[in-house]
């Protein structure tokens, strides 16, 4: 349940609950509070109130009730006028009072602590769950960006996160990989960057697989693949010994990865983890009467849910994804206590998901019912979709470089040059810029809409980029700075004499509402939405009000404390999204 959490509509909603009352109307304030909404134009209010609802009961059209409210209210130190507009009550509200209730609370960061909701269940997040012995590509960082987010928005918002990944560190993607380093490969390894050579000894064996597939020669190294499987299984062997070396490999550039992204687990699990308890786990599902025998095969029948049906258990006994997840999802419920749990994995597993939760609450886990599957389209590059077997994916660190020189050489060498930055600053900072472009490039597009990822595109300083946000916030620095902002000093807040810029403070007034919508939706697209506007009405208002040419101490002063508000809403919306600003570029 949200909690009231801002005082203006907090303060509107109670002024309206009272003029509710005197034309025969009881509604509560929690529902006048969440009533509110935008006007198409600055002009027309600062906020809107809908009559729609009580038009019914009071046997009146909307704009009539609009006119009824407006005879029992009346400006105050909050509101500075009623206005009707059809079916709408406008209010305008005072820069002062937006002032001391929005702009104050972002520039002492209280804005930013306060209780949102009083529904906060114990929470996992599962995302990132790469391949073992495959490239980590620029694909991948969708997925680690929107769960990243996700934990980040969420326990803002109040809940207990307990973050996972699960990896595929077994199966027959594996299999091929050491298949090819045995069988194949002439190559010796790297003493360095083996992570990544070793994604493409992956994209050789499957290159090398479908050409002898083709040619119709493909059985002995099928049959050798099925053995490698088996010694894998067994625990013991050269091939299992290879598997425990080289899935390091993997390990140590996941870690590299996740270090560079910021990104932490409270927990790991890993497919071979479940790889067998998820098999004895169903026969004893089976021997208990949950899980029944149809074609040889064991699952559950889910016909009348319109699912099919649900194998757990192939007519040979092993297991399949479904068996794997059902086991994983028991593990969290007892290891974790959680009651809710979000899987954010890529649209072609949706089927599988609404399986593996309907099996969950057949089998009687009331956790069930609060599973959610945060399902994403893929990332692309011009030419077509991205793939480890393919190799036609950019390597996310090499990726990574490319960005930070592209970077330095577009923004940051002529600083350079001039001597008024060193190398170590241009280096930090081309790193935060490259991190911004990924990261929100990759959360600004609705999460079921696919993504095309062009590298010149997302450093742009023009347009809905992560740069452009951070942009925004090293100039509102700059400008402070230069035209001595003190933070100590006095601030008076009826000095916003640009209805544009009360229309900033009632902008950065919706921050935690966007979050709290972003958060219910799973969507931190709708975060960034909210900071690209208010970047793009921030540089509006600052090209419009030359503050160089204010003489009057006070006057400058509370105009430069509206800049740093925004500043500090930036930085706050941002680092939710898991972006860093630098503080100059």
């Amino acid at each position: 349940m949200e909690i009231l959490h801002e005082p203006v509509k907090r303060g509107l909603a109670q002024h309206l609950q009272s003029a509710l009352a005197k034309i025969g109307v009881e509604e509560s304030v929690e529902t006048l509070y969440a009533s509110f909404g935008a006007t198409p134009n600055i002009e027309l209010g600062h906020l809107a109130f809908p009559c729609f609802k009580y038009a019914k009961a009071l046997r009146l059209g909307p704009p009539q009730v609009a006119a009824q409210l407006l005879a029992h209210l009346a400006p105050d130190a909050l509101v500075a006028e009623y206005r009707p507009a059809g079916p709408y009550l406008n209010i305008f509200l005072h820069a002062e009072a937006l002032g001391a209730e929005v702009g104050n609370a972002i520039l002492d960061g209280s804005f930013f602590k306060r209780k949102l909701s009083a529904d906060t269940p114990r929470t996992m997040i599962e995302y990132s769950q790469p391949n073992t012995h495959k490239e980590v590509h620029v694909g991948h960082m969708r997925n680690m960006a929107l769960g990243d987010a996700l934990i980040r928005l969420h326990r803002y918002a109040g809940y207990d996160i307990v973050s996972t990944t699960f990896p595929g560190d077994v199966g027959t993607h594996v299999a091929k990989c050491l298949w090819y380093l045995k069988k194949v490969n002439t190559e010796p390894a790297p003493e360095s960057g083996r992570g990544e050579w070793l994604g493409k000894m992956y994209t050789n064996a499957s290159i090398l697989l479908n050409e002898l597939e083709a040619a119709g020669k493909d059985a002995e190294a099928k049959a050798s693949i099925t053995e490698i499987l088996k010694e894998l299984e067994s625990g013991s062997g050269p091939y299992y010994e290879l598997w425990k070396e080289t899935r390091q490999w993997s390990i140590d550039l996941m870690e590299q990865v996740y270090a560079w992204a910021g990104i932490h687990f409270d927990v790991w699990y890993w497919e071979s983890d479940v790889d067998s308890t998820s098999v004895a786990y169903a026969r004893e599902l089976l021997k208990e009467g949950k899980l029944f025998e149809s074609q040889g095969a064991i699952g559950l029948d889910l016909s009348e849910y319109g699912l099919g049906f649900a194998m757990l258990l192939k007519s040979d006994g092993t297991g399949l994804y479904a068996t794997k997840d059902v086991e994983l999802a028991r593990r969290k419920f007892e290891d974790f206590k959680i009651e809710k749990s979000i899987y954010i994995v890529d649209n072609r597993q949706s089927h599988h998901f609404q399986q593996v939760f309907k099996v969950l609450e057949l089998l009687g886990f009331e956790q069930a019912k609060y599973c959610h599957h945060l399902a994403y389209e893929h990332v692309s590059g011009r030419q077509g979709g991205f793939s480890s077997r393919l190799g036609n994916a950019p390597p996310i660190m090499g990726l990574v470089a490319e960005m930070q020189a592209a970077v330095t050489g577009n923004y940051l060498k002529a600083q350079i040059e001039k001597g008024e930055m060193d190398a170590a600053e241009a280096a930090e900072i081309a790193n935060t810029i490259t991190q911004g472009a990924i990261k929100y490039g990759m959360l600004r597009i609705d999460p079921a809409k696919g993504i095309v990822f062009v590298k010149e595109e997302w450093i742009s300083l023009d347009g809905d980029t992560g740069a452009y946000l951070q942009y925004t916030y090293a100039r509102i620095q700059s400008l402070c700075r230069k035209q001595g902002y003190d933070a100590q000093g006095p601030v008076d807040w009826k000095q916003l004499k640009d209805p544009r810029e009360v229309e900033l403070l009632v902008r950065m007034s919706e921050f935690n509402d966007v979050v709290l919508r972003a958060v219910a939706q799973y969507r931190p697209n709708i975060v960034c939405a909210f900071l690209f506007g208010l970047a793009q009405l921030y540089n509006n208002v600052n090209n419009a009000i030359i503050l160089r040419d204010i003489t009057d101490p006070l006057e400058k002063n509370s105009r430069l404390a509206l800049h740093m508000a925004v500043a500090t809403t930036l930085r706050e919306g941002l680092g939710l999204l898991g972006v860093a600003v630098p503080a100059r570029m």
